[in-house]
């Protein structure tokens, strides 16, 4: 069935923009249109930064984990990346629900060490100074 009446509710526009009936609606001043330009421009350029740290974050994660044994990749990608139960792990992994616990600790230990180590390059802000 055609809906025939789609844009009832719209009000018509005159050439100027301007409402002609129903509800009042205007063009906006220059002052109104940069700022909207200005606070359209500032969220796609968060929304770009947002992108790049979590490239950066799944690259430098990619890069400590390839170095951590494979039970501490499995612990950390289920547990940590995809919020699944300790549970749930011990059911996948066949361990007992103590060994995911203590994996999932001594694998986040293992990482923060990683991590440490492969920051430990780069100086700190204040040898930087």
């Amino acid at each position: 069935m055609a809906d025939t009446h789609h844009h009832q509710h719209l009000p018509e526009h005159a050439e100027d923009g301007k409402a002609t009936s129903g509800i009042g609606v205007r063009r906006l001043s220059e002052d109104e249109s940069t700022w909207l330009e200005n606070q359209l421009s500032e969220v796609a350029a968060e929304r770009h930064r947002s992108s790049e740290r979590s490239f950066v974050a799944a690259d430098l994660a990619d890069r400590v984990l390839e170095n951590l044994s494979a039970d501490d990749r499995v612990v950390l990608t289920l547990i940590d990346g995809e919020d699944a139960s300790v549970k749930e792990v011990a059911e996948l992994t066949g361990w007992s629900e103590s060994k995911v616990k203590v994996q999932a600790f001594r694998a986040r230990r293992r990482m923060r060490a990683a991590v440490e180590k492969l920051l430990g390059s780069r100086p700190t802000l204040s040898e930087a100074k």
